[in-house]
């Protein structure tokens, strides 16, 4: 096991890749290792949604452990904590059945951090490495190359990936495993009151009488900017709720955060708020949507529409 953390860094010539999830992240994640030279061995459990994968010259497997067999190093960033226990530890079709003695698994789905440390755990039983690197950025920041990467686990394991997180963003040592979870879930506890702060002082100016364009434009270069402004003002404006990031999938990373606080003894009133909100979509049947759709939830509760304020910025 020691020979990895030695190894000369991760490169075309020396590594074979494999990749586990093919959505809205992991298409943009997995091409620009594609296109930087890499063999890479893929799963999905659709597999029509790995066709542009195909058609840039990646190989198909029938399963995460048939992936893992052909690779050194096996990515997976899938939907829920469920979905990894299944596609990493199941015993007969998991990765980390088929991964061989020094193989690395990178899971970069936001899942519970006692889950990271499970598998770490059997990974290490095996001979191999688990290194758990959430994202942030959303799908802007997955087709640009430049997501936040969180990692946790053996540091020394974590710099021969360099090269591989690289290509897709800026990767952060957050400490040993499950470390990288739990710091991505402190950015999604960011997140979520940062969104629910961006609609109300939007709904604000609305019945201001402001022009939300000018608005948004005026506080963008001030204290209020932000990265959720950034990504998703003009978005709200123009009803734009095409998932850069699903709201099932924010219900779900919430949920976690507020297990996690309530097993440090924490109240994280903001963060409660936030989640109850999220929820309030799915009630309405608008989990499918992107975060940006939490106007709706806010436009119900004052009986308040943007949607005029969307058209007359369409036709400007």
């Amino acid at each position: 096991m020691s020979s990895i953390t030695t190894a000369e860094p991760r490169s075309p010539s020396n590594t074979r890749l494999g990749w586990i999830g093919t959505g809205v992240m992991g298409l943009s994640m997995c091409s620009h290792l594609l296109k930087a030279g890499y063999t890479l061995t893929v799963f999905t459990r659709t597999q029509s949604k790995a066709q542009p994968l195909l058609d840039l010259g990646a190989k198909w497997a029938a399963s995460p452990s048939s992936v893992a067999s052909q690779s050194d190093v096996v990515f997976s960033i899938v939907g829920y904590p469920s979905d990894v226990r299944h596609v990493t530890l199941h015993p007969n079709s998991g990765a980390l059945s088929g991964l061989n003695p020094g193989g690395i698994l990178v899971d970069m789905t936001t899942s519970d951090p006692s889950l990271a440390v499970e598998i770490a755990d059997a990974a290490a039983a095996k001979g191999c490495f688990s290194v758990d690197a959430p994202v942030s950025g959303g799908d802007r920041g997955a087709r640009n190359g430049s997501l936040s990467i969180f990692a946790g686990g053996d540091k020394k394991v974590i710099d021969t990936l360099s090269p591989l997180f690289n290509l897709l963003g800026k990767v952060n040592y957050m400490g040993v495993s499950g470390k990288g979870q739990f710091a991505k879930l402190g950015n999604q506890i960011t997140i979520a009151s940062t969104m629910v702060g961006l609609i109300e002082g939007m709904m604000f100016a609305h019945k201001a009488g402001l022009d939300l364009s000018l608005f948004i434009n005026a506080i963008s270069t001030g204290a209020a900017g932000s990265k959720s402004l950034e990504l998703y003002g003009y978005r709200i404006l123009k009803r734009d709720f095409e998932a850069g990031f699903f709201v099932n999938h924010f219900v779900k990373d919430l949920g976690i955060c507020l297990r996690e606080c309530q097993n440090m003894g924490i109240a994280l009133p903001g963060l409660a708020l936030a989640q109850q909100l999220y929820v309030s979509l799915q009630a309405h049947g608008e989990g499918d949507l992107g975060t940006q759709a939490l106007v709706l939830a806010l436009e119900r509760l004052n009986n308040v529409s943007l949607q005029s304020v969307a058209s007359s910025t369409e036709m400007a």
